[in-house]
């Protein structure tokens, strides 16, 4: 508990007296008020010596009356003498620490029990069956307020496996025939491979668990000898040594504990265990169950989201999609990036209301409504004024807000509207973060004679555009922009120097446990600087998935650009390293591909994009059989690792993108020669 708190044993120990936990609050008039509890709780500070070692706390039933000055007075001499017997200790260099669970002392004197070895107090009856319940009580609780699967293996660390004293603990659940690792603690690793993927069908303790009943198996060696135990874990209903007549449906996973040496298990302990088993198996169901709503909520969400984003040569872009983790619903972000002819593209970021199927359905509708109008030509301001009076039309409950920018990438002449949404960022060449200000409009959806209004700007070379839902935002803070601005407007030039990496490092430093009650996009475009015709060359290629032409495809895409662009010399090494990443990604993304090619005045990048968001790992750097299952087999990333700059995988709203820059000798050049386009 904590120290501030208002418990008994805490007031004590805060105050430095004997502090009694008993009374009502005092009612006024002829009114009464009962007793909130039917014990009295007396507590005394246990310090000596200017050390605080903690508090002793009585717990009376009301029926033997209230705390009277002479229990007072006898509590302080016991927390007394007990501090100067532990001061003394100390002082004799005993370590004075708690144990993992508190022993529960009962005040009885008949009946004495058999006492249940590493339980309570050998010579106070009923000490240990009072000990012995107190993880249970105390599991329930900690799993009660469980949400994912980290939360469960801590509680069953610390209720589970501490009071028993087991080495490991491992939680699995029970699919598909076979058993998958949910999470694990302690000297596991061993214990992880063996049970990691093994089918149930094969004869061994953990599927006999699954199967039958809990299973205690002690192995004796010459070199190790050590008890394991398996723990089916039951879903909806609880049943513990019932004999069964059938295949067992509602086992949903399995918990292994082992422990260093044999040891015997004394009923009391088992069905302790059987109970833990329970309430473990009803919390991974549930935990589980969130965690496949959830999923399917952002798989539908992301699938509504842009495969791509539309590229010009003069305009990068990236974005970010990151659900809330505090609901299992599909939200209602957005974001868009649409090229137009003559080297305009417009920039789109939506926020529709709530967390429901109802609203990723109106995001849908709404999308398509923007990506029309743009599409026919309307600036931002009519874009908005007439999506919001076609969901108007629509008769849609939920408001939607919007941000929209068309931007010349040529002219730098940047127009923006918005529809009751937060204004985009800039940030200029030396440093400085502006926003792009607009009239701030009523969200879409909102009935209003007045029309929608927009603003423009203009943007020089270098600027980098940020557009984002207010999920972004810390909303804790006096000044909720505090935070994205110092991000974006960061001294250090290579901190902005690449767009992926600024888009990652804002993302993270929003998605705190507070600030991801709701979802957010981030969208970031950057003007590039043009140094020459060369620097506007940028291409791409489109592989679809299965394709076993593709990665051909690919290697003859990059040697005609290669030639077409005057960097003939270039064209052998980028189809090496195009080789591996298109092969890597059509082979463990199992997606459509997208290669692109940009070339910049001194290096070339090339970006792969799947729909994978695990980033590639070279197989000799996995160690592990579960890294070993995920890993690009081959030494393809070593080569390129040799041929490049170094490669960098980063998430985006549907998948990842391998980026990587090859540099551009100084005997190239990089204008296109005569006759090639």
């Amino acid at each position: 508990m904590p120290l501030h708190a208002s418990y008994a044993s805490a007031r004590a120990l805060a105050s430095g007296n004997v502090e009694v936990l008993a009374d009502p609050d005092l009612a006024e008039g002829e009114q009464s008020e009962g007793a909130p509890y039917p014990y009295v709780a007396i507590s005394a500070p246990v310090t000596a010596r200017g050390r605080r070692f903690g508090a002793i706390t009585v717990l009376r039933l009301e029926t033997y009356g209230g705390c009277g000055r002479a229990d007072a007075v006898a509590m302080r001499d016991i927390g007394d003498e007990l501090a100067l017997d532990l001061a003394g200790l100390a002082e004799e260099g005993a370590a004075i620490a708690p144990g993992h669970m508190p022993v529960i002392v009962p005040a009885l004197s008949e009946h004495a029990e058999n006492h249940t070895p590493g339980w309570g107090i050998p010579d106070v009856p009923g000490s240990a069956g009072m000990s012995l319940i107190y993880p249970q009580r105390r599991l329930a609780d900690m799993l009660n307020q469980a949400t994912t699967m980290d939360h469960i293996v801590r509680a069953a660390r610390f209720c589970v496996m501490a009071p028993f004293r087991a080495q490991a603990l491992v939680l699995l659940s029970a699919r598909e025939g076979r058993l998958w690792v949910l999470g694990h603690t302690g000297d596991s690793s061993g214990i992880v491979g063996d049970l990691h993927g093994a089918t149930l069908d094969e004869s061994t303790p953990a599927s006999k668990a699954v199967r039958e009943h809990p299973v205690f198996i002690s192995r004796l060696s010459s070199d190790e000898s050590r008890t394991e135990v398996y723990l089916p874990l039951l879903g909806s209903r609880h049943a513990m040594d019932l004999p069964l007549l059938a295949e067992r449906k509602d086992v949903v996973g399995l918990c292994c504990l082992t422990f260093e040496r044999t040891r015997d298990f004394p009923p009391e302990e088992r069905a302790i265990l059987a109970m833990m088993a329970g309430s473990l198996g009803a919390a991974v169901e549930r935990v589980e169950l969130s965690r496949q709503q959830r999923a399917a909520a952002e798989t539908l969400q992301r699938q509504l989201l842009p495969a791509t984003l539309s590229e010009l040569p003069r305009l990068a872009t990236t974005a970010r999609y990151r659900p809330a983790v505090v609901t299992s619903e599909a939200g209602g972000d957005w974001y868009d990036a649409i090229m137009l002819p003559d080297d305009r593209v417009v920039l789109v970021v939506g926020d529709v209301e709530g967390h429901s199927m109802e609203s990723a359905a109106v995001m849908g509708q709404v999308r398509s409504a923007v990506v029309a109008y743009v599409t026919e030509g309307h600036r931002p301001a009519a874009v908005i004024d007439r999506t919001s009076r076609w969901l108007t039309a629509m008769g849609a409950d939920l408001l939607v807000t919007c941000c929209v920018v068309a931007l010349d990438t040529v002219g730098g002449m940047a127009e923006v509207a918005l529809a009751g949404h937060p204004e985009p960022l800039v940030r200029l060449p030396d440093g400085s973060v502006d926003a792009l200000g607009a009239p701030a409009n009523v969200p879409l959806g909102v009935t209003t004679e007045a029309g929608y209004l927009g603003r423009e700007h203009t943007l020089v070379p270098g600027s980098i555009l940020m557009l984002y839902s207010d999920g972004l935002l810390d909303w804790s803070r006096a000044d909720p922009m505090a935070g994205v601005r110092a991000l974006l407007g960061s001294g250090d030039r290579a901190a902005v120097s690449d767009l992926e990496e600024l888009a990652d490092r804002v993302i993270a430093d929003t998605s705190g446990p507070q600030r991801r009650r709701d979802d957010a996009v981030l969208l970031l475009a950057r003007c590039e600087p043009v140094h020459g015709e060369a620097a506007s060359q940028v291409d791409s290629l489109r592989i679809q998935r299965r394709d076993l032409r593709g990665v051909k495809t690919a290697r003859d895409f990059v040697d005609d650009r290669m030639h077409g662009w005057g960097l003939a010399g270039m064209a052998d090494t980028l189809q090496l390293v195009v080789s591996e990443i298109v092969t890597n990604a059509l082979v463990h993304a199992g997606s459509d591909v997208e290669l692109r090619l940009r070339v910049f005045a001194e290096h070339i990048r090339l970006e792969v994009r799947d729909s994978a968001s695990n980033p590639p790992v070279p197989s000799p750097l996995s160690l592990s059989e579960e890294g070993l299952s995920q890993a690009e087999h081959g030494r393809g990333l070593f080569i390129v690792d040799a041929l490049t700059e170094g490669w960098k995988s980063f998430p985006n709203g549907r998948g990842k993108t391998v980026s990587l820059d090859v540099l551009i000798p100084d005997t190239e050049t990089v204008m296109p020669p005569a006759g090639r386009i």
